[in-house]
């Protein structure tokens, strides 16, 4: 059984979607601590300017875990996030199609950045027809971390092989995870290119700008992504 594990972040690059399609269980490691380095409340999208980045404003303490961090709905944040989508996306072939349902996973209520950043991804994995069983290491209650946390939770749930991102290669160590009869692989996801409104491509956008240029086409990304791969 494969097993992918990833942070929460906010509307996420099509990699990570993919890890979740390649993956038999996927993990969000929503316990690890929230880092203002990473993109748990930021990514970006694609205007007449080039790449902007759309950040969630946030009520964060230093130690805070990822699934204790709660956004400012107080600031009408959300609806700025959707004028500026409206704005940019306006034109795009499929927004007036996805725009509508989207804009209602954003606008519910959520008990923190985590709970918000899982339904929008259930919401693009359902959309996909990615079907991964999905759960929160925070319900495992395994306090370990790095690289013995995602044996761990590799164990916990009784995968037999570990799905990593590639920038993990610079401190992971497979005989370790061989040691615990789990095998180790590496995502063979690379870039896609794909038709975006404004002039020129801009790559490693947020996976709405996909989804609002070409829909929930899944297996474009597949058979792209096989392509770049040389793969048959």
């Amino acid at each position: 059984m494969i097993c992918a594990i990833h942070q929460p972040n906010y509307i996420p690059w099509l990699g990570l979607y993919y890890k979740i399609y390649k993956s038999d269980v996927f993990v969000y490691l929503d316990d690890a601590q929230y880092s203002n380095q990473a993109d748990h409340n930021v990514n970006k999208i694609k205007t007449s300017n080039g790449e902007f980045r759309i950040k969630v404003p946030v009520e964060q303490h230093l130690g805070d875990l990822i699934f204790e961090v709660r956004t400012k709905d107080e600031l009408k944040w959300k609806d700025k996030h959707l004028k500026t989508l409206q704005m940019n996306y306006g034109k795009a072939e499929f927004f007036k199609e996805v725009f509508p349902d989207y804009s209602d996973v954003l606008l519910k209520k959520y008990s923190s950045i985590s709970e918000m950043n899982m339904a929008i991804d259930k919401y693009i994995c359902d959309g996909f027809g990615i079907n991964t069983k999905i759960v929160k290491s925070s319900d495992f209650n395994i306090h370990s971390s790095r690289e013995r946390k995602v044996l761990d939770i590799c164990k916990t749930v009784g995968a037999s092989e570990y799905l990593s991102g590639n920038g993990a290669r610079v401190y992971q160590k497979e005989e370790n995870f061989l040691k615990e009869g789990i095998k180790l692989t590496y995502t063979d996801y690379k870039p896609i290119e794909y038709k975006q409104v404004w002039k020129g491509f801009a790559p490693c956008m947020s996976a709405i700008d996909y989804i609002f240029n070409c829909g929930f086409d899944w297996n474009f990304v597949i058979e792209e992504v096989r392509r770049l791969n040389n793969v048959v």
